[in-house]
């Protein structure tokens, strides 16, 4: 029978420092959570106070209803499968995983729960091999099914497929979903790579330097990312973050400014950007979906998206679908703990290797972007982040285009961004577009 899991404000703390800080989470009976993040952000430290490998230095556990914190490891019926498939290497597949059966119940012929097990795994052929005749995803399914065989109430995952290549990880993920499922238990997988939790997890909790950040369904976390870290985190290609300022006048159009050029809000305005009036002036994170922006001429444009121009720098032909990166003269905002510390650059020592000809022709984007804004071109705004996190790579936005699409390096391509599909971060990270569940503070 599945068990419901709860962490009331759970911490763990060795010497002076917090590997995970106050997190508050509860998986209900049955449920497939997975908790995501960064290298070293705390997820298998949770997973591991769950099967009560690691201390809890604060909070509480509750498995079932019921106080946990201080059960012993192989009460609390719980199996755990780790990244290292920790075989016994002495052992066949049918004693590895009738092991923990063995030592439940001496006396009991367990043959038949073995079968039933590799045939779900589908390595019945695989009973009479010992693990160094296998291969890695062989021996993950053994492990797999060592962990299964005795039927818990919690089925605890710890990046299971990170050593295997990928196809044979896609071909895992899915056999685990289904394997999940067929069981009905309670299960929490750690993994750092989003594509897995997302396509395995009925909700995911993302975590940031032992903090929890959100824990939504897959669908929410991609849509309503609660700031700017969980943005950047979910989604492949990563999200566009411009660093821009609130252009708010009170006789004049709200406006985006970017830079050299800006994203003016169309009025009516929504009530989400509605809610940008008061950081008038204050320095913002935008953020942009790859297929937000599209490339088409302002002749095109539906009433929720506004032009843009930029030059293209680099095209990654997929096949299905084409990765266009693109200079619109904006500043890429960088988050830390995605991205690795780089020193500033002297923007003089770079501006003058550039082509003559992209110079003209970005000269000409922002000609146009200031012929279709009110009022001259604003100056770049400050920089929000610190100096140590700044890029100035040429290419600041990525969109997805169709195949049908034919753009080349150095080409200057019109593009239309749809601001229904706008985000905006403040300072701090948090999101206030679109609306958060509570008014946005305003930070001094």
């Amino acid at each position: 029978m599945s068990r419901a899991i709860e962490l009331r404000e759970v911490s763990k703390r060795y010497g002076g420092s917090y590997a995970v800080r106050k997190v508050s989470l509860t998986v209900a009976p049955g449920e497939f959570l997975v908790l995501l993040g960064p290298s070293g952000c705390g997820k298998s430290t949770v997973l591991r106070m769950i099967a009560g490998l690691e201390d809890i230095t604060e909070g509480e556990l509750l498995l079932g209803g019921e106080p946990a914190s201080d059960v012993l490891p192989r009460e609390r019926d719980i199996a755990m499968v780790f990244q290292s498939f920790a075989l016994y290497p002495s052992m066949t597949t049918r004693e590895n995983i009738a092991f923990p059966l063995r030592l439940r119940d001496p006396a009991t012929d367990h043959d038949p729960e073995v079968r039933a097990t590799a045939r779900m795994l589908a390595i019945e052929d695989l009973l009479e091999r010992l693990p160094a005749q296998m291969s890695g995803g062989e021996r993950q399914r053994v492990a797999m099914g060592r962990a299964i065989s005795r039927r818990p109430s919690v089925f605890l995952l710890d990046e299971p497929l990170s050593s295997l290549d990928a196809k044979l990880r896609s071909h895992l993920r899915a056999e685990i979903a289904r394997i999940v499922s067929e069981l009905g238990v309670t299960t929490v997988y750690v993994t750092h790579d989003q594509a897995e939790a997302m396509s395995l997890g009925d909700r995911v909790a993302v975590m940031r330097d032992g903090i929890l950040q959100q824990a939504s369904a897959p669908r929410e976390l991609y849509a309503l990312p609660a700031n700017v870290f969980v943005a950047a985190f979910v989604g492949t290609p990563r999200i566009n973050l411009l660093e821009g300022v609130v252009n708010a006048p009170l006789d004049g159009p709200m406006a985006l400014d970017l830079g050299r050029q800006r994203l003016r809000l169309p009025e009516p305005l929504t009530f989400d950007h509605q809610l940008l009036r008061i950081q008038q002036g204050r320095q913002v994170i935008v953020g942009l979906r790859p297929e937000a922006v599209r490339i088409a001429p302002p002749s095109q444009a539906r009433p929720c998206e506004v032009a843009l121009g930029g030059i293209v720098e680099h095209v990654e032909y997929l096949g299905h679908e084409v990765l266009v990166h693109v200079n619109t003269g904006s500043r890429r905002a960088v988050v830390p703990d995605l991205e690795a510390s780089r020193p500033a650059v002297d923007e003089t020592a770079v501006r003058p290797a550039r082509r003559p000809w992209f110079d003209r022709a970005l000269h000409r984007v922002n000609s146009l972007s200031a012929a279709r804004s009110p009022g001259p071109t604003p100056p770049a705004p400050p920089h929000q982040v610190p100096s140590e996190h700044r890029t100035t790579a040429a290419g600041d936005l990525v969109l997805r285009s169709g195949p049908e699409h034919r753009v080349r390096a150095g080409g200057h391509i019109p593009l239309l961004v749809d601001l229904e599909r706008l985000y905006v971060f403040d300072r701090k990270g948090d999101r206030i577009c679109p609306a958060p569940d509570a008014m946005p503070v305003l930070h001094p």
